[in-house]
């Protein structure tokens, strides 16, 4: 069974029968522009949005996690209850599904243990605060983790939770649904759900794959 083929059969319904997974409504991300961005934040920010104009507004994001391991498998993103025609893997400008050989997916490398989804807006907006701290603080900026990232995840005592919603601008809506991917570091793949006439019905990053 093909990565696309099995992502067809967890997520076609409007819920998860696999017992291997636990799901939950993480909230709402804002879509400012409705061309998303996924990557590790902390590495490649300059990450191209997909080819697909997804809708603009709040939409529901939910979390499922291998229950073994407690590890986060798969992040959704959901635009609307339409029935799902057709699934695709998510490309962004310049990729070509025909160029893979087979088992070859197109998807963003993670090397600090994070990933994110956020509109192309948003990510100027993380882009722009961290130019800003950076000429603030000088010698003293810590690096993005540390100045904005790391306070959504850990507190005094210890762990806070495996994902987070983030604003980076007070003169933007838009936010950042960041988590922690899989098992750690590791190139992950998305892919796209479309109803009959071809408009986007979900997204879903897979960074464990549930059979």
């Amino acid at each position: 069974m093909t990565h696309l083929e099995n992502i067809k059969k967890l997520f076609s319904k409007s819920f998860i029968e696999s017992p291997l997974l636990e799901s939950f409504e993480a909230g709402k991300i804002y879509l400012s522009s409705g061309k998303i961005v996924a990557c590790d934040p902390l590495v490649t920010n300059d990450m191209k949005p997909f080819s697909t104009d997804f809708p603009k507004g709040d939409f529901s994001v939910l979390v499922h996690k291998e229950r073994e391991s407690n590890c986060v498998a798969y992040v959704e993103v959901v635009f609307t209850n339409e029935e799902i025609a057709d699934w695709k893997l998510a490309t962004t400008e310049g990729q070509e599904v025909k160029e893979l050989a087979d088992g070859e997916v197109f998807g963003y490398p993670v090397e600090s243990g994070m990933g994110c989804f956020m509109d192309v807006d948003t990510q100027n907006s993380l882009n722009q605060l961290e130019q800003k701290l950076y000429h603030r603080k000088g010698v003293d900026f810590m690096g993005i983790y540390e100045e904005f990232f790391h306070e959504h995840f850990f507190d005094e005592n210890g762990a806070i939770d495996q994902y987070a919603f983030l604003k980076p601008s007070e003169n933007h809506p838009g936010t950042i649904f960041a988590f922690e991917t899989g098992y750690g570091e590791g190139f992950y793949a998305s892919y796209i759900a479309y109803d009959k006439n071809h408009s986007p019905v979900k997204i879903i990053t897979e960074f464990i794959e549930i059979s």
